[in-house]
């Protein structure tokens, strides 16, 4: 990094893999608008988690195409956002954040990943060198279990740390005994 460059740090986002998880392991339905994540909590979180600034990149499966107003509220809250299209049987938003992260390699900054996906655990594995900060943001229950054997990956969880919903989720998920509340059950 030259001098007088700040440090940033990377937020890619799979919206797909997300909303999915949210609507189907979560919710058991498809997610209404207020049940959807808060972009702008999660670039937040990621400036105070880090103390720098924050590009974030949202990669969407644009095939059918681009839900505009979307896409509009992503770019006021200064996302990049990535609209992309294949074939039916491609993964597109996949292959364009693992080629992100390759790309990163080569690149000064700190990466947070916001999926739950195992096809990118070796990019990530491959960015830990010593020198930048690597995250993983997702549902902690459902991130894909090669993430843990990750050595130097922060990991957080999108509703307790980076508190990207209004409400809480109907989650069932283990707690660490030092953050058990029983009030939280005796509602």
């Amino acid at each position: 990094m030259s001098e007088g460059e700040e440090r940033i740090t990377w937020v890619l986002v799979d919206g797909e893999n997300i909303d999915a998880t949210l609507g189907s392991s979560i919710l058991g339905r498809r997610p209404q608008p207020d049940e959807r994540p808060r972009w702008d909590r999660l670039i937040a979180f990621a400036r105070r988690t880090w103390r720098q600034d924050v590009q974030g990149l949202f990669f969407l499966n644009a095939s059918s195409g681009i839900p505009m107003s979307f896409v509009q509220a992503l770019k006021a809250m200064d996302y990049r956002v990535v609209p992309l299209s294949g074939a039916p049987d491609e993964k597109v938003v996949d292959i364009a954040i693992q080629r992100t992260l390759q790309a990163l390699r080569q690149r000064e900054g700190d990466v947070i990943l916001v999926s739950h996906d195992g096809d990118f655990l070796e990019d990530i594995e491959a960015l830990i060198d010593g020198e930048r900060r690597v995250g993983l943001l997702a549902f902690a229950e459902f991130r894909n279990i090669g993430f843990s054997a990750i050595p130097g990956l922060q990991k957080f969880d999108l509703e307790f740390d980076a508190e990207v919903f209004d409400a809480p989720l109907p989650r069932v998920r283990v707690i660490p005994i030092e953050e058990y509340d029983p009030y939280s059950f005796l509602r």
